[in-house]
């Protein structure tokens, strides 16, 4: 940096970028494996001549070259990436707050740091949080003491901590993630998606059919979702009480809770200024005489961050992190970051019953500065590490139960996009800016629910250019010169088909044909919402390029290619057109059951094969819910958590 400080410098390491120091980080290629990749990176993305040049494309953009510095490295120490200027998208934006003394971080009380620890230091920080540790010499293991241990920090892990640790017990939470604050937020795509999502976001079906998406960092999804913060539809409550027979989703109780929960989350049912695709949405929806409702958002109503998949670097949105967990450590909990639960600690039951006991978790650090083992040892155990997580943690450690790992929902969404050029476009702004989620619409069914929902989707370039139909060089370079005015909506379904995680990172999924019946409605009507509003251009993200100019368009040409618009089969179906499925919500896996042919766990949470041991987390709802689930996991797991907080009582 030629000895001057980068307002990049305040950035947590982890989130700047640049090349990293190469004493501690090699891609491991050789210099003819690079070049062998530059050639295929060029082959992908030539530099086009003056005489194929497009006239709509940036002259920096039309010459650069996928092989071109720095690519197909990282993005240089300066944080500049020429390819990204020339599209017009910028990041890194002067923060308003950086000359601002930095305040203690909000979970700064109850925080340990693995990462920062080695064996020596270790104990000391565990003891000075308030923890009874004892150390096994001999099996290098740390046997640490509580009354409740929480593995997993998000929207079912970060409120069951809060709720348990109120009435003075002692709870510590396992997160196998980092903790980031908003300053430390950088907003490049590469790293945060690294750093804050399973798999560095590249997570997919065994198939490669859908992407999916899950948070892993302190307040897991909900430090990096979008903001929407629903309540859970009537016909679901309904469904799950009656058809389920689980009366807490038809009781007080539970509303009560969906209250509290938002309240604590400060939602807002108003928003201030729409960003681009947002009013892309409500333009078209106005424009064919469609309902179109605002999303109720965790942030306030002038909420105009559309970098919050990348850590909300206003601090505005309220993830457990910065919610629950604070009240959690005010009550002295301690939160492990870069601690991976490794198996439950069952025995067999003494009294003669086939149950077991779950006496605790095993636990390891991620850091390999930390050889020594935890043996944490607690009243309670709660198992809160989300629907692709929770299962093999559950399986690994010797449960049996036939619905562990099943019944998988993943709230599948296709892509649509639509072309609004200036000046043609009245409606301003560009695709990556303003409040992600902010208006929806519903695609309504005779039984007065709804088969799909209409959302604005967060692609950052890189995501973008991954989905984006490649045909040519010409052409991805012309798809990519227009993505700041290229909005991208989705439709999402509330799966009826499922899937399996048996262990970690192996997801197998599988579509219902009235999944795919509702997906092509919903995507169907996303293109039309596109139309409406002016778009000059629309398509779909399928192979072939599926996609349609618009100016002038009659109502029988569009219709006609509407026809043509399925939800296609993925890219193993040897079919010739297929296409790419998204998945943000996970769901349902260790699904509650009336009794243990119905279900994982019981009404309160509890495994039905290990006492003790409980699922507080998105793995737990008896089914999909079909809208954004943070409110109903955070509210389930509000019941959950008050009941066991009042047996530990009475149990002493």
């Amino acid at each position: 940096m030629n000895g001057k400080e980068s307002k990049h410098d305040n950035y947590h390491p982890l989130l700047r970028g640049g090349r990293r120091d190469p004493k501690s980080y090699t891609h491991g290629f050789s210099s003819t494996q690079i070049e062998t990749l530059s050639s295929v990176c060029e082959a992908f993305l030539p530099p086009l001549s003056s005489t194929h040049h497009n006239q709509h494309m940036p002259m920096a953009l039309s010459q650069l070259s996928g092989a071109d510095s720095p690519i197909p490295d990282e993005t240089d120490e300066n944080y500049k990436n020429r390819t990204l200027e020339s599209i017009g998208y910028r990041v890194n934006k002067e923060d308003k707050n950086l000359n601002k003394t930095k305040k203690e971080r909000p979970l700064e009380r109850g925080i340990i740091e693995m990462s920062c620890a080695d064996d020596s230091t270790l104990i000391n920080s565990l003891v000075s949080k308030g923890l009874e540790v004892k150390k096994d010499v001999e099996d290098n293991v740390y046997r640490v003491k509580c009354d409740v241990v929480v593995v997993g920090s998000g929207s079912g892990g970060g409120v069951a901590a809060a709720v348990l640790a109120n009435p003075g017990l002692k709870v510590l939470v396992l997160e196998k993630g980092e903790y980031f604050v908003p300053e430390d937020y950088s907003c490049l795509e590469g790293p945060s998606m690294r750093e804050l999502y399973e798999s560095g976001g590249l997570l997919s079906t065994i198939d490669g059919k859908t992407m999916v998406m899950s948070g892993t960092t302190v307040g897991g999804g909900s430090a990096v979702n979008w903001a929407a913060t629903i309540k859970t539809p009537e016909f679901v409550l309904r469904d799950w009480a009656v058809n389920q027979k689980l009366p807490l989703f038809g009781s007080a109780e539970y509303q009560e809770a969906m209250n509290i929960v938002s309240k604590r989350l400060g939602v807002t049912e108003n928003c201030t200024e729409e960003g681009f695709q947002n009013k892309v949405i409500r333009k078209g929806c106005e424009n064919l005489g469609l309902k179109v409702e605002r999303i109720p958002r965790n942030s306030s109503e002038d909420h105009y961050c559309g970098s919050c998949c990348y850590g909300c670097k206003t601090g505005d949105k309220k993830g457990t992190d910065s919610t629950w967990l604070v009240d959690a450590v005010g009550n002295n909990a301690v939160i492990l970051t870069g601690c991976k639960a490794q198996k439950f600690i069952l025995e067999e039951n003494k009294n003669g019953k086939t149950e077991r006991r779950c006496l605790g978790v095993m636990a390891n650090a991620v850091s390999k500065k930390i050889t020594v083992k935890l043996r944490i040892e607690a009243r309670a155990t709660i198992a809160a590490g989300g629907s692709l997580c929770t299962p093999p943690l559950m399986i690994y450690s010797g449960l049996k139960n036939q619905h562990i790992g099943k019944n998988l929902h993943l709230h599948p969404v296709l892509f649509a996009w639509g072309y609004f050029p200036e000046p043609i476009s009245e409606i301003t702004g560009m695709s990556h800016e303003g409040g992600i989620l902010t208006s929806l619409h519903k695609v309504e069914s005779q039984e007065s629910n709804f088969r799909a929902l209409v959302e604005a989707a967060a692609l950052g370039p890189g995501a973008f250019a991954a989905l984006f139909p490649w045909l040519s060089g010409m052409s991805m370079k012309v798809g990519m010169a227009r993505y700041t005015r290229t909005a991208t909506l989705f439709t999402l379904v509330r799966d009826q088909g499922s899937g399996r995680v048996k262990s970690e990172g192996r997801i197998r999924y599988w579509l219902d044909d009235i999944d795919r019946e509702n997906l092509k409605t919903g995507l169907r009507r996303a293109l039309k919402i596109l139309v409406a509003a002016g778009a000059v251009e629309v398509g779909t993200f399928r192979s072939d390029g599926q996609s349609i100019k618009c100016e002038g368009i009659k109502d029988g040409d569009l219709e006609e290619f509407l026809d043509t618009v399925t939800a296609a089969q993925g890219p193993e179906s040897k079919g010739e057109c297929w296409t790419m499925y998204g998945s943000a919500h996970q769901m349902s896996s260790c699904r509650m059951g009336a009794t243990d042919q119905n279900g994982a766990v019981d009404e309160n949470g509890e495994s039905w094969e290990a006492k003790d041991l409980f699922v507080f987390d998105g793995s737990v709802l008896p089914t999909a819910v079909g809208i954004n689930p943070m409110l109903t996991i955070e509210a389930t797991a509000f019941c959950l958590s008050k009941r066991l907080a009042n047996s530990l009582k009475i149990g002493g």
